[in-house]
């Protein structure tokens, strides 16, 4: 995801700007780096999301629906 997302950007930076050369684009929109970041706004990246992992509960899950008996 977080491989799609920068291609994204940086194709359309690279068309929004065609005679800039990669270095400088990378100088003004990346501020020296390689993700796109300004002094205020930093592109989202899905690498940095925590994922939270349940254990398997099985029969322990309790069920909506009412019992017979």
């Amino acid at each position: 995801m977080r491989q799609l997302v920068w291609g994204q950007v940086i194709r359309w930076i690279r068309r929004k700007h065609r005679r800039i050369t990669w270095k400088d684009l990378r100088r003004r929109y990346c501020n020296g780096g390689w993700w796109p970041t300004t002094e205020d706004i930093t592109l989202f990246d899905p690498a940095k999301v925590r994922t939270t992992r349940y254990r398997y509960r099985g029969a322990v899950i309790p069920s909506p629906w009412p019992t017979k008996g």
